[in-house]
């Protein structure tokens, strides 16, 4: 007998806003202000609160002020008041609640949990929408403010990838609980999975988890901010290149998600990923999960643009020891 498919949800309804912890915070600010043409819409105590052009909300980044770099959490919205109130109780029923907060600049009450490997995130529904003031509304009516003239503006918050002691736990949590679409993932010949890619959107990803090669738990990867055009990408590294931050690897096109990427480091430690394209879109509802083994891996790590370094499968934030103790000598060696 063929065992009986569950139930798409569509209770979660998208990315709503990633908070990142950096140890430079002046720095960071400028890094995601200046040269990704993020505007500020808010600033408190320890705290800013930023957005791309395109982004419709109060904010998509909150920049907090910390000792180490890290991420401080990661919001979804739901797709109704209603909605939200079933998956607390689903998210409670397994054991990863946290409880309710009464809300923060730019959204009312939200929920918070943690993945099973100790990510903090929380649901929300109740949002602030941007309203620009006269000097920056755009006369596209469907766009909430003008395209900066600053940096090489991004256009909207993209994707989380997040890094796991194990993929498959946390992979479960999202499909089971908060009715995430498995895309794409990685079986190695063992069994077990080295990263997936899911999304509750027709994006090939809103969220990814990728095994930590330092056994570590609850670390970051990346966050990505989106451009729609390649050409934005090759402008930014240029940018970058004037302003010396770091480019890790890139611009180039990943074979999983079809990406053209680039990635770099924010002045205060985290690693921030360009998308320069949109990939591709997912409009099957009854898509089958692309399936990548180890003998066809290189493809779709890199589709073409060189190899990724080493520190691409190892770094992430919070450092763990011997990463901090790594990026600690090659601060020395840059003075």
């Amino acid at each position: 007998m063929e065992a009986k498919q569950m139930e798409p949800l569509f209770e979660v309804a998208q990315l709503a806003h990633v908070e990142l912890i950096t140890p430079k915070p002046e720095a960071s600010l400028w890094f995601f202000r200046d040269l990704l043409g993020l505007e500020v819409t808010e600033t408190v105590g320890q705290s800013v609160y930023l957005r791309a052009y395109e982004d419709f909300y109060h904010h998509t980044l909150k920049l907090t002020e910390g000792p180490t770099p890290r991420l401080g959490h990661v919001a979804w919205r739901t797709t109704s008041p209603a909605a939200l109130e079933r998956r607390v109780k689903a998210i409670e029923a397994a054991g990863l609640g946290r409880g309710w907060i009464d809300g923060d600049h730019g959204h009312g009450p939200a929920y918070q949990f943690v993945t099973p490997d100790g990510h903090p995130m929380e649901l929300l529904w109740e949002v602030d929408y941007y309203e620009a003031p006269a000097d920056k509304q755009s006369k596209l009516l469907n766009r909430p403010s003008k395209r900066p003239l600053r940096g090489v503006p991004v256009r909207r918050l993209d994707h989380v990838n997040l890094l796991a002691e194990r993929v498959e736990p946390n992979k479960d949590f999202l499909v089971q609980v908060l009715g995430f679409r498995v895309r794409e993932y990685i079986e190695l010949n063992n069994g077990t999975w080295a990263g997936v890619w899911l999304s509750v959107s027709p994006l090939v990803h809103e969220i990814a988890f990728m095994r930590d090669a330092q056994g570590a738990r609850g670390r970051l990867h990346h966050i990505c901010y989106w451009y729609g055009f390649p050409q934005d990408v090759a402008n930014l590294a240029d940018a970058l290149r004037e302003h010396d931050i770091t480019i890790e690897a890139g611009p180039g096109k990943h074979g999983i998600s079809q990406a053209y990427f680039m990635y770099v480091f924010e002045p205060g430690g985290n690693r921030v990923e360009l998308f320069g394209d949109p990939g591709y879109l997912i409009f099957d509802p009854d898509w089958k999960p692309v399936k990548w083994t180890e003998d066809v891996l290189d493809k779709g790590i890199i589709w073409w643009g060189g190899e990724l370094p080493a520190e691409y499968f190892r770094y992430g934030t919070p450092p763990v020891k011997e990463e901090a103790a790594a990026v600690k000598k090659e601060e020395e060696e840059a003075l």
